[in-house]
């Protein structure tokens, strides 16, 4: 099985008028490998870390104190 190399993960959550926002990032493999001993993507800032299996399966890493990561959608990125 390979190695996605790059995903676009996609967060909804409710809007300042109670409407639903869509918010997109596209997060790369870096070398290092999650908790679960999968991949870990991040965005360019390294702010953004996720754990993402071969399954699609997303954990969100914290990258900071104070954070509190909700999990997205993933799509691979040819």
């Amino acid at each position: 099985m390979t190695t996605v190399d790059r995903y676009r993960l996609t967060f909804t959550h409710p809007g300042p008028d109670s409407r639903m926002v869509t918010d997109e990032v596209v997060v790369e493999r870096t070398t290092a490998h999650g908790p679960g001993g999968n991949p870990v993507y991040s965005d360019p800032t390294g702010i953004l870390r996720a754990e993402i299996s071969p399954a699609g399966e997303v954990r969100m890493l914290a990258s900071g104190a104070y954070q509190s990561p909700i999990n997205p959608a993933a799509e691979p990125i040819p």
